[in-house]
């Protein structure tokens, strides 16, 4: 691999970060398997590039606009779960079909160029070069930002409300909690982040397409279980720390992959390649476990 591919490897790795700590939020933290993310990760991308090119905002104020219609998009899925009793995977699933058709008519069209326009990156390209190694710079502390954010919340009152609530929703309502809010916000903060990682994505590779959101939800999945395959944690700061490395991991072992050679693997390979590696690492986890349980009943004798 060159030195312009692993910079461009650890971009999206850092990018898919945002959606990793999405997905931890609704898998691990809710036990909500969301399906949103196939349709706000486009959704994000869509709405910044067309207030962009076609209002003329700043690439920021439409970065964080995209978010808020993430969240907006994640709060209508949960709504349909929790007000209307739908299945959370078949309102996810509902949502994101709806949001295609969306996204097609923000953008009027399939796609939305951003070329010769002003983006988060633009601040950087007068750099030349050295740019290219920033921009991988920049994402990891915007990423870190929202890491250290996600982590700050979930040990508030109400991010230990959010964790009750999908660790013992029975509990947790006895106690007072209200779980229908919390899955509300919690499936609204996770494609808010995902909405804001497809934003940053369309800016830093030029344009907006609505099929972006292809396979988004297996990568943000793939990134947590090798994560936590390999950082195992109880503490939340741990597990979102291991959901980045999994992230980052998870782009280099695609781009590895790719560019070997003897493997004779094409781009179009890559989710093969995705459903390989999920595949490893959770029969990994497994193996890990089964041999942990034996190791302790062994010293139990």
């Amino acid at each position: 691999m060159s030195l312009y591919e692993i910079l461009g490897t650890l971009e999206t790795g850092f990018i898919f970060g945002l959606v990793a700590l999405g997905a931890y939020l609704t898998f691990r933290i809710l036990d909500f398997p969301d399906l949103t993310v196939e349709g706000s990760f486009p959704l994000g991308a869509a709405v910044a590039a067309t207030l962009i090119v076609n209002a003329g905002w700043n690439p920021w104020l439409a970065t964080g606009a995209a978010g808020l219609v993430g969240f907006s998009a994640g709060y209508m899925t949960a709504l349909l779960n929790v007000r209307f009793k739908i299945l959370h995977i078949l309102a996810g699933i509902l949502m994101a079909i709806s949001l295609y058709s969306i996204n097609l008519r923000i953008m009027s069209g399939p796609n939305k160029p951003l070329l010769g326009v002003e983006t988060v990156f633009s601040s950087f390209e007068w750099i030349g070069v050295v740019g290219y190694v920033i921009n991988p710079i920049f994402l990891g502390i915007i990423v870190l930002l929202f890491k250290i954010l996600l982590d700050l919340f979930l040990s508030t009152g109400w991010g230990i409300s959010m964790r009750a609530a999908g660790s013992n929703p029975e509990m947790a309502q006895a106690n007072g909690v209200d779980v229908g809010k919390m899955k509300l916000y919690g499936v609204g903060i996770a494609n808010a982040l995902t909405a804001f990682a497809g934003a940053l994505f369309a800016q830093i590779f030029g344009a907006a397409d609505a099929y972006m959101g292809i396979g988004v939800i297996i990568v943000g999945l793939a990134s947590v279980i090798v994560g936590t395959s390999i950082l195992p944690s109880r503490t939340i700061w741990m597990a979102t720390l291991a959901c980045l490395i999994g992230a980052v991991l998870y782009r280099l072992s695609v781009a590895l992959a790719l560019n070997a050679d003897f493997l004779g693997l094409q781009a179009s390979d890559v989710q093969l390649v995705t459903a390989v590696l999920v595949a490893i690492a959770l029969i990994g986890q497994q193996q890990g476990a089964s041999l942990l349980n034996i190791f302790k009943s062994e010293k139990n004798k």
